[in-house]
C-alpha cells in the first residue's frame, strides 16, 4: 500500500506542475460560478471535517514523543500537525477542481457507467467515514454526556441527527452556500474565543502568540519531508486526503468564478491554510502549557465540529445524488431524506465495526487517477491537447451573470 500511495502522490504533484505550465493562465469557470469569497468558504467547509477541530489536541503529545516516533525529530509538533492538514496537501483538491472544471467536460471519463458507480461508492463511503469520526470523538469532547470513553446512546442520536440535518441541507444548493458562510463565521469566532482563553488569563502577550505561530515556519523549511509518507499514521492521513480529493474537486469546481488557474492554485493552498494555522497555534498553546479545555471550550469545539460535518456531508450527499440522478426533485423529498439517512447511518456503523477502512477508499481513488490518465492518453489525447479555455457554455453563462449583476 505504501508504494501505491507514493506512486499516487508523485503522479499528483507531477500533474499539478504540468497543469500550471500548460494552462496556468486560462480562466476557470464552473457551471454555477460564485464570488471568490463564497467559493473559498464552500471549499474550506466542504474540504474539511470534524477532524480539524477534534484531532490536534489528541495528537500534539504523540508528535512530541520522539522516543516512540523518532521520525518526527526533524521539526516541532505544531509544524507536523500543520503539514498533515494544510498548504501543500490542498494541491490534491486543486488538481481535481481544475480537472472537473476544465478537462472532464471534454473527456467525460466519470460518465462511464462503471467509473460512475465506483466514484459514487467512494463518495458515499467517505460520507460515512466522516460521520464515524464524529461518533468516535464525541465522548472525548463531551464527557459531560458520558464517561469520556464509551460511545453511549446519546452520541449515536447526535450523529443520527447530524446526518439528518445534512441530508435536509443538501436538498437545496442555497442551504449549502449559507451553511458554508455561517460555519466560516462560527469558526472565526471560535478561534477568537479560544485565543482569549489561552492568552488573556495567562497574562501572555501578543508576542508570545506570535512566537508560537512562528513555529509553523519550520514546516516550510521541511516541505519535502511531508510529500511522501513518513510513517503509518502519515500514510493514513494521505490516503484520507486522496479519498476526499475527487469528490471535493468535483463539487467545488462548479463554483469557480473566473479565477485564472494559477490564482485557483494559490487560493486553494493559501486561504484555507491561514485559519488552520491560527487555529492550530491556539490549540498548541493549550496543549504545550497544560491549559484545560473542559466545559465551554469543549462544547464550543464540538458545536463547530458538528457544523463542519453537516457542511461536508451536505455537499457530498448533493454530489452523489446528482451523479446518480436520485435528487429530491426526482424521487421526492420524503424518499430522498429517509433513503439517504438510513444508508449513511448503516455505513457509519460498518466503519464502527472495522468492516471498512478509509485507506481502502483512498487506494481506489488513486486507481481512478491512473485510469483517467490512461483513458486520456488512449482516447482523448487530442481533445485535451486542444484545450485553451473553460467550456464555452460555462463562459456564456458567466458572462450573462455578469451582465445581469451590472443591471
Amino acid at each position: 500500500m505504501t508504494y501505491w500511495l507514493s506512486a499516487g502522490i508523485i503522479f499528483t504533484f507531477t500533474a499539478i506542475a504540468f497543469i500550471l505550465y500548460r494552462w496556468g493562465n486560462i480562466k476557470c469557470i464552473g457551471v454555477t460560478p460564485v464570488k471568490t469569497f463564497t467559493f473559498i468558504a464552500i471549499l474550506f467547509t466542504s474540504g474539511l471535517d470534524v477532524g480539524l477541530l477534534m484531532f490536534p489536541l489528541t495528537e500534539f503529545s504523540g508528535y512530541a514523543d520522539l522516543a516512540a516516533s523518532p521520525e518526527y525529530a526533524f521539526t516541532n509538533p505544531l509544524a507536523i500537525e500543520f503539514g498533515f492538514w494544510a498548504f501543500l496537501i490542498w494541491g490534491f483538491y486543486f488538481l481535481t477542481c481544475f480537472y472537473f472544471c476544465v478537462i472532464e467536460p471534454r473527456v467525460k471519463f466519470f460518465e462511464i457507467p462503471l467509473v460512475k458507480i465506483i466514484n459514487n461508492i467512494v463518495i458515499v463511503g467517505t460520507c460515512a467515514f466522516t460521520a464515524y469520526l464524529l461518533l468516535t470523538n464525541l465522548p472525548w469532547y463531551l464527557p459531560e454526556l458520558g464517561d469520556g470513553e464509551t460511545i453511549s446512546p446519546i452520541f449515536y442520536f447526535i450523529v443520527f441527527a447530524v446526518i439528518g440535518a445534512a441530508v435536509y441541507s443538501s436538498t437545496r444548493i442555497a442551504y449549502v452556500k449559507f451553511l458554508s458562510l455561517m460555519t466560516c463565521a462560527l469558526f472565526a469566532i471560535l478561534i477568537v474565543i479560544m485565543w482569549a482563553g489561552a492568552f488573556i488569563p495567562q497574562n501572555s502577550s501578543i508576542g508570545e502568540f506570535i512566537n508560537t505561530l512562528v513555529l509553523l515556519s519550520d514546516y516550510f523549511n521541511h516541505i519535502p519531508e511531508f510529500v511522501l509518507p513518513m510513517n503509518d499514521y502519515h500514510e493514513f492521513y494521505l490516503f484520507w486526503w486522496f479519498a476526499w480529493s475527487i469528490m471535493i474537486g468535483q463539487f467545488t469546481s462548479r463554483f469557480v468564478g473566473g479565477l485564472r488557474t494559477y490564482q485557483v492554485f494559490i487560493a486553494m493552498l493559501v486561504f484555507p491554510s491561514i485559519p488552520i494555522a491560527l487555529w492550530f497555534t491556539v490549540l498548541y498553546y493549550f496543549s504545550a502549557n497544560g491549559i484545560e479545555t473542559d466545559g465551554i471550550y469543549n462544547l464550543a469545539m464540538a458545536a463547530v465540529g458538528i457544523m463542519f460535518v453537516i457542511n461536508s456531508l451536505d455537499s457530498l450527499i448533493r454530489l452523489y445524488s446528482d451523479n446518480l440522478n436520485i435528487g429530491s426533485k426526482r424521487v421526492g423529498t420524503i424518499k430522498y431524506f429517509w433513503g439517504n439517512l438510513i444508508a449513511l447511518s448503516l455505513l457509519t456503523l460498518l466503519f464502527k465495526l472495522d468492516f471498512l477502512q478509509i485507506q481502502w477508499v483512498g487506494a481506489v481513488v488513486i486507481g481512478l487517477f491512473f485510469s483517467c490518465f490512461g483513458f486520456i492518453l488512449i482516447k482523448k489525447y487530442n481533445a485535451v491537447k486542444q484545450i485553451t479555455s473553460s467550456p464555452q457554455e460555462n463562459i456564456n453563462n458567466f458572462n450573462l451573470q455578469l451582465s445581469q449583476d451590472k443591471e
